[in-house]
């Protein structure tokens, strides 16, 4: 006799749907009502006193362009042009309140400043992010690792190169990120828990006891890079799988990925307006189109069809916000594939001081010339095609 397992569902009928949507409101109301409450607070002096982390500069032809981050917003200001200000630095300054409506607070905004003063903050992620400076005799290189190590935001000219070459998708830390980081951590506790487990557990669920372990590890590493938006969606699907799999609840579902999207824009309200967030959720839907409709094919086969599937559906969506083409983006499938060896490698060479051993293959792509054409996806492609 053949049984068949059957997956639950999450929400079984419209009355589950309809307590559960009006639950997300309220909490969306109400962390929306407590941003406005902070928002109110700063709007009601015109020159406010704060301090922050400098996560980016821009250098311009006569000053620099800023951007910095504190505990309660993200916003720009400008600096002389000679300020021994840089990246990951923490600054003291005054800065004005004047014209900035309540929406531009929520998405980021620009303002003047005052009295900017280098602030000396000696933080666990400064002198990692030192370190790896420290390592590479190529600053650029130094930025890239940064990027996918810390979420350090990119310089100009590093950006450029990954538009070029079509991997901004593998520097930008997101659930690519996640599942290498699980998929390492995994089998580096699994054999030590796999003796204590036969010692003093046997009977617990060990695959499940190793993947809470990594959940820890994983919400550290998300808390570490202050809680980027792709990652917190990566890192929130990750949590939530392990909860509907213990369940027997359906996990590869567009209402879950909905559910997901929820979620997050109720307790995050201001990730409603990160780019990043919203790539994040578009390339999981079409992750599970493969998986829908390619699902039969062998598994060698998904392999090498999924990268090059993910490139051609999200090329389009990129090119519609990012301008920058070129022949070069058409290898960006093969360095995918070869990221998934490469990150976790270098994070090793890094954690004994050897990160400079790969870094002539990266020099070696930077100083490759390339043909690179403006080319934006129009509106209208959308429109008769998805």
């Amino acid at each position: 006799m053949k049984y068949e397992t059957i997956s639950l569902r999450l929400l079984e009928n419209k009355k589950e749907y309809a307590l559960f949507l009006l639950l997300l409101l309220i909490v969306y109301m109400a962390n929306m009502g407590y941003l406005y409450m902070k928002y109110e607070g700063f709007i009601g002096e015109e020159l406010i006193k704060t301090s922050g982390q400098v996560l980016n500069i821009y250098p311009k032809p006569s000053y620099n362009v800023i951007k910095i981050h504190n505990e309660d917003m993200i916003f720009f200001t400008t600096i002389l042009k000679d300020s021994k200000i840089s990246k990951m630095d923490y600054i003291d300054l005054v800065i004005t309140s004047k014209g900035i409506d309540f929406l531009s607070y929520l998405k980021g905004f620009y303002t003047q400043s005052f009295s900017v003063r280098l602030r000396v903050k000696d933080t666990f992620k400064n002198r990692l992010f030192q370190d790896v400076l420290a390592q590479q005799t190529n600053k650029q290189v130094a930025e890239l690792f940064n990027a996918i190590f810390f979420a350090v935001p990119l310089g100009v000219e590093i950006r450029d190169f990954c538009a070029v070459f079509g991997i901004s998708h593998l520097i930008a830390i997101s659930g690519f990120h996640l599942g290498i980081i699980v998929f390492v951590s995994y089998w580096c506790l699994y054999l030590p828990y796999s003796f204590l487990h036969g010692k003093y557990f046997p009977y617990r669920n060990k695959k499940f006891d190793v993947l809470m372990v990594c959940s820890i590890v994983l919400c550290i590493y998300l808390v570490f890079t202050n809680v980027v938006p792709s990652l917190l969606r990566a890192f929130v699907m990750f949590i939530f799988g392990l909860y509907l799999l213990r369940r027997n609840i359906k996990l590869l579902s567009y209402e879950t990925l909905c559910i997901i999207t929820l979620l997050i824009i109720a307790f995050f309200p201001k990730y409603l307006f990160s780019l990043s967030l919203w790539f994040s959720l578009i390339a999981v839907f079409y992750i599970f189109l493969f998986l829908q409709y390619f699902k039969t094919i062998p598994k060698l086969g998904q392999f090498i069809l999924f990268n090059m599937w993910i490139f051609l559906v999200m090329n389009p969506i990129s090119h519609f916000y990012f301008e920058i083409t070129s022949y070069w983006q058409l290898i960006s499938p093969f360095l995918t594939v070869g990221f998934t060896v490469f990150y976790p490698l270098e994070f090793v060479l890094h954690l004994f001081g050897q990160g400079a051993l790969l870094d002539i293959f990266i020099e070696y792509l930077m100083d490759l010339k390339s043909n690179v054409y403006l080319i934006r996806t129009p509106a209208v492609f959308f429109i008769f095609t998805y």
